[in-house]
Formats: structure tokens, sequence, C-alpha cells
């Protein structure tokens, strides 16, 4: 990509964390749900991991991976509102109408959506830490978190900006993130071990795109890290994440000339 392509792109970038910002309410909605999960769910569950299979005694350490990939999960799937809202305007027609690269307005959204996650894992791990979780893998540990979140956030916001530009209606967005949000969630450990599921619900996680970020980032925190788990599905993530931006961008391509 040329520097003038990236200078674009950082600048579209801009344009959107500028409008988030304008609009502090959503980000503090944003963090509701993640909050209500890690105190209410934290306390509810915290006998559960005597039950085994947790590979921790504090059920908190191990909720709080659950808690940032699903954050990151439920705000990227949203992103086709905005894309769409961008269509009703004549925004994006508008910017189609300059010089800027068509690269460069897709691209923005992958990165503000990243940034977005990015800020939003470090305050649940931050706001994990003074509930009393621990983090035995470190600093590191905390950045493939991070990592696992944004590249599951990137694959279901791009997924989500290519459904907005092809229905191009609110109702069918909404179904559609209805519909898939909680079996993703609970088709995954967010909040049981492995050993505790059904043999069905487990072998469906292992296909689970949720779930390999939270295998990777809990992995990852462990005091002993299994290395291949985290590669593994962590390069899952990135290969997912790179078919994902590539269709938003065919799509996108196939919106400009109908437009």
């Amino acid at each position: 990509m040329s520097s003038q392509a990236l200078a674009q792109t950082w600048y579209m970038t801009q344009r959107q964390l500028t409008a988030i910002l304008r609009q502090p309410v959503f980000l503090v909605i944003s963090l509701i749900q993640p909050v209500i999960w890690l105190f209410l769910f934290g306390n509810l569950f915290r006998k559960v991991v005597e039950l085994g299979g947790f590979g921790t005694t504090s059920y908190l350490d191990y909720l709080i991976p659950g808690i940032v990939v699903m954050s990151a999960l439920g705000s990227s799937m949203w992103a086709g509102m905005g894309t769409l809202e961008e269509i009703e305007r004549g925004t994006l027609n508008r910017f189609l109408t300059t010089p800027v690269s068509r690269n460069a307005l897709m691209n923005a959204n992958v990165v503000q959506n990243g940034i977005s996650t990015a800020v939003q894992s470090v305050i649940i791990v931050l706001l994990g830490w003074a509930a009393g979780a621990t983090y035995p893998g470190g600093v590191g540990g905390l950045l493939i978190l991070v990592l696992a979140s944004i590249l599951l956030g990137t694959v279901f916001g791009a997924f989500s900006n290519a459904l907005g530009m092809l229905v191009r209606q609110r109702e069918s967005i909404i179904g559609i993130n209805t519909f898939l949000l909680l079996p993703l969630t609970f088709l995954s450990t967010s909040f049981m071990a492995p050993s505790q599921m059904p043999s069905w619900m487990r072998h469906t996680a292992d296909f689970n795109p949720v779930n390999w970020a939270m295998v990777a980032g809990r992995s990852a925190l462990s005091a002993d890290p299994d290395r291949v788990l985290v590669l593994s599905r962590g390069g899952a993530l990135l290969v997912l994440a790179v078919i994902a931006v590539w269709l938003s961008t065919r799509t996108f391509r196939a919106y400009q000339k109908s437009v």
C-alpha cells in the first residue's frame, strides 16, 4: 500500500473515531453489558470452578478472556449499521466522487473497529483486575488476548459491512445479528470449561471463531501457555480476517458499480 493510501486510510479512520468521540454515551453503553457479565456472572458462578477443568481456582480469571472476546463480537457485529447509515445519508456516495482511495474507504472501517476493540478490551481487563482477577501470563498474555479480540472483531466487522452493503435494510442486519449472537456465544467456552460441556457442544465449539479467540487468549494468560494452541487458533483467526476483509472489499466494489 502506498504512503498516500495509508495517509488517506488514517484520515478516514480519524473521521470515524471523531464521530464516536462526539457521542460518548455510546461508549458508555457499549461497556454496560461487559460490566454486567463481569460483576454479575463473576459472582453468581464463582463456585462453578469446583467442578474442575477450568485450569484455575478463580472463576473470574476464567471469565475475563470470555468477556473481552464477547464484547469484541457484540460491538463489531453492528458495524454494518454504520455503513448502512452512510449509504442512506449519501455520505458514502459523495466520497466515491472524490479522488480518495477506494481501499482507504473500507480499510478505515477495519482500523477504526480494531482501535475501538482494543480500547474496550483494555478497559475490561482493568475492570477485571480491580475486581480481583489475576493474569499469570503477564503483559505478553494480555497483548495476545487483545490481539485475538481485534482479529475476531475484524472478522465480524468486515462481514457486517459486507452485509450492510448487500441487504441495505436495518431490519435484516438486526435479525441476522440477533440470530447469530447467542449461538456463537454459548457454543463456546465463554462461561463453562470444555470438560463440563456436552460432547456435541464441545465439538461444535472447535469450529467456532469466537471460541478460537477465547482459547488463544486464555492459554496466553495462563501460567504455562500452550504456544501451539495460541499460534494455531490465532493463525486461523488471521486467515479468516483476511478472507472477511477481502469479501468486504469485493462487496464494496460491487456496490460502487451499482450507484
